[in-house]
């Protein structure tokens, strides 16, 4: 029988979401750092999840992903339990690390749901558990992952959604377009790697595929003005348009789950823009819990608890 490895708790952390649409104003609000947004802006945000059906699966799908990871480490010999936190939404990350450090946790692995390093990704979740970490005198080990976007299983996972979704395309030759979240271009100035790092994933799935041709673009601008990360997609489509391309298939290559993001960005606002200009347009399914991403995602814990040292 396989030894029992030192025991952690694994932190499994993402983005939030409003649990109603009535939720909606106090979540933008939360996202905002307590500056109430304006009417306006609380209707668009609602009418967008009232288009995939009043609530994103955003929480539902992260718990699966947590759970089923959890069932992955112990198959290997891990003795851990997995808990779910969210930037901007309940379960808050801050209130369950509270909860371990009260319960005598004396290690938590922190994975935030994003393959990409930044400052304003990474950076929030890393910095909101350590905030919470450290109003304790004796906090436990902690463990960040980050960076992953190069992992030979997470490239596999997206190298086997994207052969699917080209299989499904039949005889017809869609061109390929990977899609990450847009973030302020200061991040330029600041030599952040997330866009390096995002540019070397799709390159990496590209070159597993031998794609000949395919396209980089970003979604999501937030509402905040200024300068964003660009192309922004739309412009993109109607560029690759005006070259001839009429049959698209996006891979949200920035995301790990279904979402607001997904559900209205691509497959509400970008399919209707492509179908007003004769053009088509498909997405390769996310990832989700699939068994290819959940067992990249163990390897990752595995690989990142075994160079923090022992328990």
């Amino acid at each position: 029988m396989m030894p029992r490895a030192s025991g952690f708790a694994l932190l499994v952390m993402a983005y939030g979401s409003p649990h109603s649409l009535q939720d909606v104003e106090r979540y933008l609000t939360h996202i905002r750092g307590g500056r109430r947004p304006t009417r306006e802006e609380v209707e668009r945000l609602r009418a967008r999840y009232e288009a995939i059906g009043g609530r994103s699966p955003l929480p539902q799908i992260t718990r699966a992903q947590a759970r089923a990871l959890e069932l992955e480490l112990r198959r290997r010999g891990y003795d851990v339990e997995s808990h779910v936190g969210m930037l901007h939404s309940e379960p808050f990350i801050e209130d369950v690390v509270a909860r371990l450090l009260a319960g005598g946790v004396k290690h938590i692995v922190a994975l935030p749901l994003t393959p990409f390093t930044s400052r304003l990704s990474t950076g929030m979740y890393e910095r909101r558990v350590m905030e919470a970490m450290g109003v304790y005198p004796h906090p436990p080990r902690l463990t960040l992952l980050r960076g992953w976007n190069r992992h030979p299983g997470f490239i596999e996972a997206w190298v086997e959604r994207v052969r699917a979704g080209l299989d499904a395309q039949g005889s017809s030759k869609p061109m390929v377009v990977f899609t990450a979240h847009s973030l302020p271009s200061r991040v330029l100035e600041w030599g952040d790697p997330y866009p390096q790092q995002v540019r070397e994933t799709c390159e990496l799935i590209a070159g597993a595929l031998g794609l000949g041709a395919w396209s980089l673009a970003y979604q999501s601008v937030g509402m905040g003005g200024g300068e964003w990360l660009g192309p922004e997609i739309l412009e993109e489509l109607g560029r690759l348009m005006g070259e001839g391309h009429r049959d698209f298939l996006v891979v949200p290559v920035g995301f790990v789950s279904d979402h607001l993001e997904v559900l209205y960005d691509i497959d509400v606002e970008c399919r209707r823009f492509a179908e007003a200009h004769g053009a088509r347009l498909m997405r390769v399914e996310s990832l989700n819990d699939s068994p290819t991403f959940i067992r990249a995602l163990a390897s990752i814990v595995e690989e990142g608890v075994k160079a923090h040292g022992p328990g």
